[in-house]
């Protein structure tokens, strides 16, 4: 990236694995669920364990995790699903965490560039997220797939955000820790790529090549 750096007028960011802590805001909410619901039973870890590896990083759709639950878990009295639902809605949001230093090296990024969020999911729930964490003020555009329409992977996507930016794709780098959804969907319509490795393994049928490959959001005051 050294040699287009002067040319790069934006940051963008994914946010579930790369702005916000998802693993571990996924197993507080895993216990609170826990102690709420099975509070009488000394399994409760195996519990929180097995919610956390059916909830497969946040890529099951809840309607059938919560399904799942409701057949596979030993209720005293099984609420209904949207109980369920209901509760996510409220308690995962408040569980939310962000990465280690992500608010101090996003806004080190605002003193040079301007900033995004491009992330999927749910309008509430994501935008949950950003306000629990109290970061909306440091990006000049949040994009949510539910209220844009359209989701990660598909270029549409990030040419939303270039023409809020009023920039060329070239003129932007965009950081997130999916193979397919972020670095690839990006690096098609033109963008520079970082990825940072979470919990998704790089896939042998991505063709694209991130500019840099990080671990920690800290590694950014080096590169940017």
């Amino acid at each position: 990236m050294e040699e287009t750096m002067e040319n790069i007028k934006a940051v963008i960011f994914d946010l579930d694995n790369t702005i916000l802590d998802r693993l571990n805001t996924f197993r507080n909410f895993a216990a609170s669920f826990v102690n709420t619901y099975f509070s009488h039973h000394e399994l409760n870890e195996n519990f929180i364990n097995r919610i956390i590896e059916l909830d497969q990083d946040g890529y099951k759709d809840k309607n059938e995790l919560f399904s799942e639950l409701l057949d596979e878990l030993p209720w005293i009295e099984k609420p209904g699903i949207t109980e369920l639902l209901d509760y996510y809605g409220v308690h995962y949001v408040r569980n939310a965490l962000l990465m280690e230093q992500a608010r101090d090296v996003v806004q080190f990024i605002r003193k040079k560039y301007k900033t995004g969020l491009i992330t999927n999911g749910k309008t509430a729930i994501q935008y949950g997220k950003i306000d629990q964490l109290g970061i909306r003020d440091d990006f000049d555009l949040v994009i949510v797939s539910e209220e844009a329409g359209i989701k990660k992977p598909n270029p549409k996507i990030f040419q939303m955000a270039l023409e809020k930016l009023e920039l060329k794709p070239e003129q932007c780098v965009y950081i997130g820790d999916h193979p397919v959804k972020d670095i690839e969907g990006a690096a098609k319509v033109g963008m520079e790529t970082i990825w940072i490795k979470m919990n998704q393994e790089w896939k042998d049928e991505v063709t694209v090549k991130p500019r840099h490959t990080i671990i920690q959001l800290r590694e950014l005051y080096e590169l940017l």
